[in-house]
């Protein structure tokens, strides 16, 4: 993450960051909380690479120095990252005691020195209070850098002595984007963010085989549904079941049908951006010339009641089977 991509997804944030840097005010301590996969870890590396840089560009840290070389794999002297320790649920007094121990000397290299706590929410109150001692009276030349999902986990005098930057959730597009960036299958993309807008779910499941499986068996699904219900039936005790055997995953297909009929929709309202099923647009503009903005709309209304009869625990193969009989009917 650069300068310019973090006030493209969170403005206000890198606006108070940049201004600091620059003019060289940064606080003592900042916490960074708000939703995950919102830019907080890669905020905290930004800003830290930032001050340590040799080589910084007009975007931000080079990222190819040997400063930020060493912080991207946590391995600069001046620079501690704290997270609860593996298989812990909690981050401990021992951990802040070691990080006070250490900035207690001066700085390696720079005469500077950055701590950062992720998951600040887990630290137990010894470890809270221990913390407070330290951001209270700041040694010169260090910044603290606290990450957060739950604020309201943390201690009211932590908050009071940070300075609170809040990161909004990212908007689909923005999401779209990062992954697009990651190189994760572009086919998936929509569809994931369609289902969870969230980065880190989204993410999470386009890189599962089960979910390319579970858009490819959809969309067979619904070309066998275009030949006739029996057809479609076939495939359902075949293929469709065995893949989506469980109420939860079910719901998923349901969604994807969903999203196939919206598109349907979206093209006859001239809505070609609002597609999730972008590499299918000849087989939807095809089925579009005989499927009536009308017939789409009854369409994704059989899908959200099969949707209400699974949320009843009804089973989901006998769900299906009546959804693709009625999808079958529609006039």
């Amino acid at each position: 993450m650069d300068w310019q991509q973090l006030s493209k997804e969170q403005q206000t944030v890198a606006k108070v960051l940049q201004h600091a840097i620059d003019r060289k005010e940064l606080a003592h301590a900042y916490l960074l909380e708000g939703p995950a996969g919102t830019g907080k870890h890669e905020t905290a590396m930004l800003v830290t690479q930032t001050l340590f840089c040799e080589q910084p560009t007009d975007l931000g840290p080079c990222l190819t120095c040997r400063n930020c070389r060493r912080i991207a794999s946590g391995n600069h002297p001046d620079v501690i990252w704290v997270v609860p320790e593996e298989g812990a649920a909690s981050i401990k007094k021992e951990q802040i005691a070691y990080l006070m121990k250490e900035f207690a000397y001066h700085s390696v290299e720079s005469g500077r020195k950055v701590f950062i706590i992720e998951q600040a929410e887990k630290m137990t109150a010894q470890a809270e209070n221990s913390l407070l001692k330290f951001i209270e009276e700041p040694h010169s030349g260090t910044l603290a850098l606290l990450i957060t999902e739950r604020i309201h986990q943390l201690l009211d005098t932590i908050i009071s002595r940070c300075q609170v930057l809040s990161f909004v959730p990212l908007s689909d597009h923005a999401i779209i984007r990062r992954m697009t960036e990651e190189g994760l299958p572009q086919p998936l993309l929509k569809p994931a963010v369609a289902l969870t807008h969230d980065y880190e779910e989204a993410a999470r499941l386009s890189r599962t085989e089960w979910f390319a499986e579970a858009r490819s068996q959809v969309l067979q699904l619904l070309k066998g549904l275009c030949k006739s219900t029996e057809a479609a039936q076939l495939y359902i005790y075949e293929k469709f079941a065995p893949n989506f055997d469980d109420n939860q995953k079910m719901t998923v297909g349901l969604d994807l049908m969903l999203y196939w009929y919206r598109d349907l929709l979206s093209l006859h309202l001239n809505r070609r951006e609002e597609v999730v099923y972008e590499d299918q647009m000849d087989r939807l503009k095809e089925q579009m010339l005989s499927f009536s903005s009308d017939q789409a709309v009854q369409a994704m209304s059989l899908i959200l009641d099969a949707r209400k009869q699974l949320d009843a625990h009804v089973n989901g193969v006998s769900v299906m089977e009546r959804l693709v009989i009625r999808l079958g009917g529609i006039r």
